[in-house]
């Protein structure tokens, strides 16, 4: 029985792509080789490289001006290399506290510098999005996560911004449109809407860089991958590849304007059974729903083990709730099919 995967990540991905992929790793471009045992520095992964830069160039429309690197040690190494790269000595920077990875984020640069939180959600679990703060002038820069995987939380407007502005995108790249020339630097973890966990995607403003009059570690600066074009160490071969056979699908499918359709297509269904349906509630302030990540609970919780028995039987995978929230999550990432969200309102249907 297919199973419909409602991880938060790693995450589905197209079928169409794990194909591809899977050949690749025995035999990439009929060259008798696998992907993962080429050199990275050989012309068909220079290829790959090439090709999936250019792909975000054009879904995103990035503009000159910017570097697309891909790096590793996910959202969680740009915590530190955010700060490290953009922050002054002895300069501070306005953070906003909206969940689990704003919070780490947060830790990070308190280790560089000064740290100003301008919009704070913690009083209510990080159920909403912080509005109406102001971004001081005098800061380094301004940084923000756009997307609350756990608390199923979304920035559906950036705010004004009188400096330089960063933003975690991991869970929710590729799955709506943005104004690139909005942020300075944008980073995301690629296991949500790109590829396998393994590779991080950075792009970066060039000008805003080389100023904190820091010395950076080497593996730790921005210039040094730009420089090297992604390849200053070993990079995540096969997570790039299948990042790129991703973009090669979202493209087919129309592109960022068409998947961000889709996706407010299946986050309307759900959060209308949600809402509809008295045996369940959303966790997130209506307003500040994720497309991305939705969270709810049961009304009566005596009956979680019918409904989790309900959908086992249905083949629903990874809905548990974090326990920072509990309950249930269904990550519905762009590659989620319309038919899996059927698949649980109508268990939920089921419930009595």
């Amino acid at each position: 029985m297919k199973k419909h995967n409602f991880s938060a990540g790693p995450c589905i991905l197209p079928k169409e792509v794990l194909e591809k992929a899977s050949q690749a790793v025995l035999n990439f471009n009929n060259d008798n080789l696998s992907l993962i045992e080429i050199s990275h520095r050989s012309q068909p992964f220079v290829n790959v490289m090439d090709k999936a830069k250019k792909l975000i160039e054009e879904l995103l429309e990035v503009p000159k001006g910017y570097s697309i690197l891909f790096l590793q040690g996910g959202a969680s190494l740009e915590f530190l290399m955010t700060p490290l790269n953009l922050m002054k000595n002895k300069g501070k920077a306005a953070y906003t506290n909206t969940g689990a990875w704003a919070k780490k984020a947060i830790t990070e640069a308190k280790n560089i510098g000064e740290v100003i939180i301008v919009g704070d959600s913690s009083d209510k679990n990080y159920n909403y999005i912080p509005k109406g703060y102001k971004i001081p002038s005098d800061v380094d820069y301004f940084h923000c996560t756009s997307n609350n995987t756990i608390y199923g939380t979304q920035m559906k407007e950036f705010p004004p911004c009188p400096t330089l502005m960063a933003c975690d995108m991991s869970s929710d790249i590729f799955s709506r449109q943005i104004n690139i020339t909005d942020f300075d630097l944008i980073y995301a973890g690629a296991q949500k809407n790109m590829g396998p966990a393994g590779t991080t995607l950075v792009i970066v403003k060039d000008e805003i860089l080389g100023k904190t009059s820091r010395k950076i570690p080497t593996m730790l600066d921005y210039k040094t991958h730009i420089n090297k074009d992604s390849m200053f160490n070993t990079p995540p071969v096969f997570p790039i590849y299948v990042s790129m056979l991703t973009l090669e699908w979202l493209k087919k499918l129309g592109g960022i304007k068409e998947i961000e359709k889709i996706n407010q297509q299946k986050a309307d269904l759900l959060y209308k059974e949600i809402d509809n349906n008295p045996l369940f509630k959303g966790t997130a302030n209506k307003e500040d729903r994720s497309n991305m990540n939705v969270c709810f609970l049961l009304t009566d919780n005596s009956k979680e083990e019918i409904f989790n028995n309900l959908c086992k039987h249905a083949g629903i995978n990874g809905i548990k709730g974090h326990r920072s929230v509990g309950g249930y999550r269904a990550s519905i990432y762009n590659a989620m099919p319309i038919e899996s969200i059927q698949m649980l309102i109508e268990v939920m249907q089921k419930l009595n």
